[in-house]
């Protein structure tokens, strides 16, 4: 790591700690021509993930996406704000597990889906007829139908 003061190449690492953040590590530097101390942060670059839609445009991910949907979904519901992030977190985690530069969309609907069925059915519901494009009661009945069994 170059000192930011002398623009000596090499510098030696005083401390590392995880960042308050927890997805990078701080870092405390010296350098040994100018004696100055500094901090870095390291972060793990991810690969961008791209979305392909249902008209075949691709779009990169975007998390707040399917926080504003499972929030929707969850709006008027008893459950955490807690569960709902840890909830987010798990639909994220499985997304990225899939290890594919291009996911369809329906793909990631599918896994947002199953994760609310298991937090709560009415968002599961909602979420559902929404992203299945119900077009009249008997296809929600069927959904509705699929639960109850």
């Amino acid at each position: 790591m170059k000192c930011p003061y002398c623009n000596h190449p090499d510098t030696r690492v005083i401390d590392s700690r995880p960042a308050e953040d927890g997805n990078s590590i701080r870092r405390r530097r010296s350098c040994d021509v100018c004696g100055k101390r500094f901090t870095t942060y390291e972060k793990v670059e991810t690969i961008p993930l791209i979305i392909i839609k249902k008209d075949n445009n691709r779009e990169q991910y975007n998390r707040k996406k399917i926080e504003n949907g499972v929030l929707r979904a969850c709006y008027k519901r008893p459950v955490s704000a807690e569960d709902i992030q840890r909830s987010i977190d798990g639909i994220e985690t499985k997304i990225f597990s899939l290890e594919a530069k291009e996911i369809p969309s329906s793909t990631i609907g599918e896994i947002v889906m199953e994760e609310l069925k298991g937090l709560d059915e009415v968002a599961y519901v909602r979420f559902a007829s929404v992203y299945r494009e119900f077009k009249d009661v008997n296809t929600f009945m069927d959904e509705l139908k699929k639960i109850l069994k």
